[in-house]
């Protein structure tokens, strides 16, 4: 069984992570399992009674403490609890207002060591753009939120002046980060720049990998008109890329994994899409040694020549999940599809990059490579 993955959505009080999170639901299919872990203060937990009302599969909650030091040791059953009993698709952890990230993505990470049964996907940190300014110049926590994350979304910035983003920009800045950024619609992010791609969400889309821009498929257009000046800009600039052989070759695991290595997560959201790879040299989760991976493929002599993967790589960690549907499924000739989802004004440089060769190519021999831009 894969693991299950874990998003970490952390903000200052009032900043917008719930709605941020009830948003996101209407975008997953009606039969995708999401459990939320909360983190409370108080006795009356208001915040997981609606979000219980909202199609959620389950929700645990840790009430008065801090998730990040003095509830952190109760972490480990509250997430064996929700697999155990929701058996979810993914695991959202909403911390509290003051929760310090780092310290939570740590235990995560080492929950995931020792039992196999998690992958901490991504941190992500919500920024109120409206109150920066009140809380930013006296909150250590809310600087810390905003500096130890994976992903920064601006949140409720489209009823103040555009000087005031500027301002907030800015002073994010000052922390001296490279942290991607993104604005929400006016409390909505797509699900393709939170989440990765998982097994489930493949598996439900009937055989479909969803990349952005794919015909029937959800498309990405994080557009907003800025400041009242009726500008549509987008945040995020997409990627497609289709590797083919006539053949029916795999792909060159050694270079793709040096491009999931070598990608700085300043410029790139996520990496995600089907691969077909050798079983004689699988593919790496970023997790995994070198001695680790050869170890495995000794270990399988068993198994088919080759093998398609799920990939999903987010903010400088990736996983490769086999599939059988993938390959049920799969053209011939199709050796990867992978949608790169791009910081703006990224995706002239990156197409570039990959249509110069070396780093998704067939193994062995000359593939077709076709990088298009979607977005």
């Amino acid at each position: 069984m894969a693991p299950i993955p874990i998003t970490i959505l952390t903000g200052f009080l009032g900043s917008g992570k719930t709605t941020i999170l009830l948003n996101l639901i209407p975008q997953l299919p009606p039969s995708y399992r999401l459990a939320l872990l909360k983190n409370e203060f108080g006795d009356l937990a208001i915040d997981s009674e609606l979000a219980s009302t909202q199609s959620i599969s389950g929700v645990r909650e840790l009430l008065n403490g801090c998730i990040c030091c003095n509830l952190v040791g109760q972490l480990s059953d509250a997430l064996t609890q929700l697999r155990t009993e929701i058996q979810p698709d993914r695991i959202i952890i909403e911390t509290s207002g003051s929760a310090f990230p780092a310290t939570l993505a740590m235990e995560v990470n080492r929950i995931a060591r020792e039992t196999g049964d998690f992958v901490l996907d991504g941190v992500v940190s919500v920024i109120d753009v409206e109150n920066w300014q009140g809380y930013e110049d006296t909150s250590y926590t809310a600087k810390l939120q905003a500096k130890y994350t994976d992903l920064i979304v601006f949140n409720k910035w489209e009823n103040v002046p555009e000087q005031r983003f500027d301002v907030c920009l800015d002073r994010v800045g000052d922390l001296e980060v490279e942290t991607p950024w993104v604005r929400s619609d006016r409390g909505k992010v797509g699900r393709e720049v939170l989440l990765g791609i998982d097994g489930a969400l493949f598996k439900m889309a009937e055989g479909v990998v969803d990349l952005p821009g794919k015909e029937g498929n959800h498309r990405h257009e994080n557009g907003h008109a800025h400041g009242g000046h009726g500008e549509h800009q987008s945040e995020v600039e997409v990627l497609s890329v289709t590797l083919k052989s006539a053949s029916k070759g795999t792909i060159n695991t050694s270079a793709f994994e040096h491009l999931l290595l070598s990608a700085p997560k300043e410029e790139v959201y996520r990496i995600k899409g089907i691969v077909r790879c050798s079983s004689s040299n699988p593919p790496a989760d970023s997790s995994e040694s070198i001695h680790e991976k050869s170890t495995q493929s000794q270990s399988q002599p068993d198994t088919p020549v080759q093998q398609h993967y799920i990939l999903n790589w987010a903010f400088g960690r990736w996983t490769f999940t086999p599939s059988s549907a993938v390959a049920e499924n799969a053209d011939l000739d199709v050796v990867a599809r992978i949608t790169f989802i791009l910081v703006r004004y990224e995706s002239a440089k990156w197409k570039k990059k990959i249509e110069a060769g070396g780093l998704v190519q067939v193994d062995g021999e000359n593939g077709e490579l076709v990088v298009e831009r979607l977005v």
